[in-house]
């Protein structure tokens, strides 16, 4: 298969933000059309949507595919934050994405998302229940519920030392962006690799060279980390006080949900992914471990297109 060689790069000029997204080219039809369902698809940290190359040319036949950079990653917008993140706060995430499917004329969609794009997904089920008909994420447990189980109670070592980029990137700017590697592009990609190398991956290998590239380009620079990092700091804040109030007033994912981690991830060895997301999910959740780190939809791209495909269909 050559690179997204059935999609077209298009830009999007929403909520104050350009945001770069690959589109299927094959013509969406009008809107109420029974053709082809739209799906939605969302990365994660610290990569860009070529992570989902192999899954997407795997879908292409049988969904209308829009693959966007999140704001802050790839080649979308990477304004500065404001004081309190809330321009990199997953309900801002989600809000551009639902104005891009806008721009697409695409009212309801399928949805999934891998890593921080499953947080922003899971935030855009929240915040728009009549749009997103099914959703599903990837290798991630529900934000708040992470963060308050790191508490004496829980392994809290075992988290602290997996999650210490959590802890790390929420603190002021700029120190975490200078120790990243902001003013030395070197220093960058040795932790873009340490990063994509580990949680559970055992190494790069899985990686396509083409899309390693895009990472190191996308991602080893000032702007880009300062990004990152504003959105582990939304994380850390002004999302945690939306999930608190989502949850003191009884809300819920509406639609059904498929959860899929990785059996050497560290989701798996924490957490209960399967219970925490039944907990805040009204309709069906389904799930499995696949038999992978935590970059799942590169490690096993056959096997995730079919659980994706098996589920929206």
């Amino acid at each position: 298969m050559t690179w997204f060689d059935r999609f077209e790069q298009r830009s999007f000029e929403v909520n104050g933000a350009t945001i770069t997204a690959r589109v299927s080219t094959t013509e969406r039809p009008a809107l109420g059309s029974v053709q082809k369902p739209a799906l939605l698809l969302l990365h994660g940290f610290p990569q860009s949507h070529v992570m989902w190359h192999r899954v997407a040319q795997l879908l292409a036949q049988d969904y209308f595919l829009v693959l966007p950079d999140l704001r802050g990653y790839g080649d979308s917008s990477k304004t500065p934050g404001l004081p309190d993140h809330s321009n990199y706060s997953k309900r801002n995430m989600a809000h551009d994405m639902a104005l891009v499917m806008d721009a697409l004329s695409i009212d309801k969609f399928y949805l999934c998302g891998h890593d921080r794009g499953g947080r922003v997904a899971h935030r855009l089920a929240l915040d728009h229940p009549g749009r997103v008909q099914k959703l599903c994420v990837i290798d991630i447990a529900p934000t708040l519920d992470m963060y308050e189980g790191a508490t004496l109670t829980a392994p809290y070592m075992e988290f602290a030392r997996a999650y210490y980029h959590w802890f790390h990137m929420l603190q002021p700017a700029p120190l975490p962006e200078i120790m990243m590697g902001a003013n030395h592009p070197e220093t960058a990609k040795a932790y873009l690799h340490a990063k994509l190398g580990g949680w559970g991956s055992a190494g790069l290998g899985y990686i396509e060279p083409q899309a390693l590239t895009e990472y190191e380009r996308c991602f080893c620079n000032a702007e880009a980390l300062h990004s990152a990092c504003e959105d582990y700091r939304a994380s850390a804040g002004i999302d945690l006080a939306h999930d608190r109030t989502g949850r003191e007033q009884g809300t819920r994912v509406a639609c059904d949900m498929l959860v899929l981690w990785g059996a050497r991830g560290v989701v798996n060895r924490l957490f209960d992914p399967m219970a925490l997301w039944q907990a805040q999910c009204s309709g069906v959740v389904s799930g499995q471990a696949m038999p992978a780190g935590h970059f799942i939809p590169e490690e096993l791209p056959d096997a995730t297109a079919a659980a994706i495909g098996g589920f929206f269909r």
